[in-house]
């Protein structure tokens, strides 16, 4: 059976090193630093450089879940404000219709 888990050589801080992860926190982690306009090394540079207490598999991680738990918080922020909008909408609406 073939392991879930792919171990990768990376340049962290000048220094490489192997970081085993499984596929789909690679694939997070590169999304992430296509979207800030970096490489993949300087990001994991980053985190390596904030983690405290842990190895740097599990604060990589950890950074991955962080990042998408945001952007579904800030996703689900944007959908409450829509609705919220499209309510007051309604409501300034209803109060022209009523006068």
């Amino acid at each position: 059976m073939k392991s879930l888990v792919v171990k990768r050589s990376i340049v962290v801080a000048g220094h490489k090193t192997s970081v085993s992860l499984e596929d789909a926190f690679w694939s997070g982690l590169k999304e992430i630093a296509v979207r800030r306009v970096t490489t993949l090394s300087e990001l994991v540079s980053e985190v390596d450089n904030q983690r405290q207490h842990t190895n740097l598999s599990s604060a990589l991680r950890l950074f991955v879940l962080d990042f998408y738990r945001g952007q579904n918080s800030k996703m689900e922020s944007d959908e409450t404000n829509a609705r919220d909008d499209g309510a007051s909408r309604f409501l300034k609406y209803s109060d022209l219709a009523t006068s």
